[in-house]
């Protein structure tokens, strides 16, 4: 009888994990019983090999991963070559190594902030906390990110100065985690940022707090977990300080990943869920105001709080509900002060190979701007199928709506307020780019994911725009037809994508990220109200490439 495994890969792991089975076997795989008892034989056999050729020579080469190529499953190593180089230059020990090569999966040490933003964020290798001998409670950790951005044509009424001339910078973001507490129930993290942009001092280029913020405190909290609340099994959270958050797919909340700066909070978070069952999350926080030279601040006419219902009781169907209140009076001008209720919505199921996948999430604001009342929403839809072929190409139907003002100047807004989301994922990059914000829009397209290889994501990406009313302020381009004279329609973009690791090894550790968009620009930037409005050639497709490198350590 041959062993039957689901999935694609397993993992071989030291033999001093060696319990039962040898090959450990992660969430949905599954071996019979025969399969098991070879494990345990072979487990026995590297027992014996290790007391008679030394436990080091065979440590060197046990870690690795059998996956399936050209029908047949192979072993692939797994070994770091940064580890392994300290460890031939003598920076660790042959015990550190296999330490550190073992912290994966269950074993991972979690920052304080795991629970507050995605674990892909958090999750990679410590090579300078490895050399300097750091014992695991103490966390410590370096990123950096340089990208190279440029685009020609601009819309934005903004750049009017520049007269329309190419626009290219060099962003750069730095990154340095200090965390205490390791696994322990009281964590204390603090994470500096630094964000910078080159060659912007040019009239018309852009500039502004979404592209710099000189170096800043963007966390500083302490945290109490308790992973078994009362002989319950629920895991329970509380974070008191400065913090960054996503919350579900980060349309509405989101620690800004694309984007060079990012956004934080300074508040409480409380959390209580059982695994990847259910969790419910609460906050209540002053949004940290950004200065790009001086320290960043916060203000008590700002506050923000909410509720986040996570369920995922059934595969098919994982429901996620949420209420954000925010009220925003730290700006004098009171026709722009910001009282909102945003209730939201959302139902999604995970791709999977030969499977259609979904996800609808709505969101209805309501309250006042000013003196005058707010309604709005958003409304977003995909639906996907993962092929079973080379590749595994994966197609996506996608549709977002964000309501606009029908009636500008009149008793009623309706353009809405994305709050602290990203848009990168969904939308279009940002940066120095992002023509398209969650507001007054209209949007469908479609998108086509491959992937050559583990190293290796290629993106091909169309969407269509259109103005949800063509009277209201289309917020892109800080441009406006309050006739609605200029119609609606504001063209369409190609995007193409490359996200690359180039030694897979190093995948947590190092990634290059390429971009390409051409923005076919719509009747709406020949009407005359609205090329008085613009830059020189304003009314001129588009090009946006980019170029990025980022290194953790």
């Amino acid at each position: 009888m041959t062993p039957v495994i689901q999935e694609s890969s397993m993992r071989y792991v030291s033999a001093d994990n060696c319990t039962d089975p040898y090959i450990v076997h992660e969430s949905r795989w599954r071996i019979t019983a025969s399969s098991m008892a070879k494990s345990r034989w072979w487990c026995a056999f590297l027992s014996v090999l290790l007391l008679l050729v030394g436990e080091g020579s065979v440590r060197a080469v046990e870690y690795g991963e059998m996956v399936q190529k050209d029908g047949a499953w192979v072993f692939q190593s797994t070994e770091d070559p940064v580890l392994k180089l300290m460890l031939t230059k003598g920076l660790i020990t042959n015990e550190r190594y296999l330490e550190v090569s073992a912290q994966k999966g269950k074993n991972w040490i979690e920052p304080a902030d795991a629970v507050l933003n995605l674990r892909r964020e958090l999750e990679w290798t410590r090579y300078v906390k490895t050399a300097t001998h750091l014992p695991d409670w103490i966390d410590l950790g370096l990123e950096n990110r340089t990208r190279f951005e440029s685009y020609d044509h601009p819309w934005r009424s903004t750049q009017v100065a520049g007269g329309g001339g190419t626009d290219a910078q060099v962003l750069l973001r730095s990154r340095a985690r200090v965390g205490l507490g390791g696994n322990g129930p009281f964590r204390f993290l603090f994470e500096g940022q630094d964000s910078r942009a080159l060659s912007s001092d040019e009239p018309g280029d852009f500039r502004n707090t979404t592209t710099v913020n000189q170096f800043d405190i963007l966390q500083l909290f302490g945290s109490l977990t308790i992973n078994n609340v009362g002989g319950s099994g629920l895991r329970t959270d509380l974070h008191f300080g400065r913090m960054t958050m996503d919350f579900g797919m980060r349309r509405y909340v989101a620690r800004n990943d694309f984007r060079n700066t990012t956004n934080a909070f300074d508040g409480i978070h409380w959390q209580i869920g059982e695994g990847q069952t259910w969790r419910f999350r609460t906050f209540l926080v002053e949004p940290v105001i950004r200065n790009e030279a001086q320290l960043d601040e916060q203000t008590a006419r700002s506050v923000f709080w909410g509720t986040y219902v996570e369920s995922a009781h059934f595969p098919w169907f994982n429901v996620n509900a949420f209420y954000f209140g925010l009220n925003d009076q730290q700006l004098n001008n009171k026709a722009l002060q910001r009282t909102y209720g945003t209730y939201g919505l959302r139902l999604f199921k995970y791709p999977a190979i030969n499977e259609f996948d979904y996800e609808f999430e709505g969101a209805v604001q309501t309250g006042h701007l000013g003196n005058v009342e707010h309604f709005a929403y958003n409304p977003n839809v995909e639906a996907g199928y993962t092929f079973n072929l080379p590749w595994t190409p994966r197609f996506l139907a996608q549709y977002t709506y964000a309501s606009g003002t029908r009636t500008p100047g009149g008793s009623q807004n309706g353009d809405f307020d994305p709050l602290f989301g990203a848009r990168r994922f969904d939308l279009m990059p940002t940066g120095i780019w992002g023509p398209s914000f969650r507001s007054n829009i209209s949007s469908p397209g479609w998108r086509l994911i491959l992937k050559p290889d583990e190293n290796l994501v290629l993106t091909v990406k169309q969407r269509f725009w259109y103005l949800a009313e063509a009277a209201a302020v289309y917020s892109g381009g800080i441009v406006q037809d309050s006739t609605g004279g200029a119609g609606n329609y504001l063209g369409h973009d190609v995007e193409l994508r490359a996200q690359w690791a180039p030694l897979w090894t190093l995948r947590q550790n190092m990634d290059f990220d390429f971009g390409y968009v051409h923005w076919f620009k719509g009747s709406y930037f020949d009407s005359p109200a609205i090329l008085a409005q613009l830059p020189a050639g304003g009314n001129k497709d588009s090009d946006y490439f980019y170029a990025s490198v980022r290194v953790r350590l």
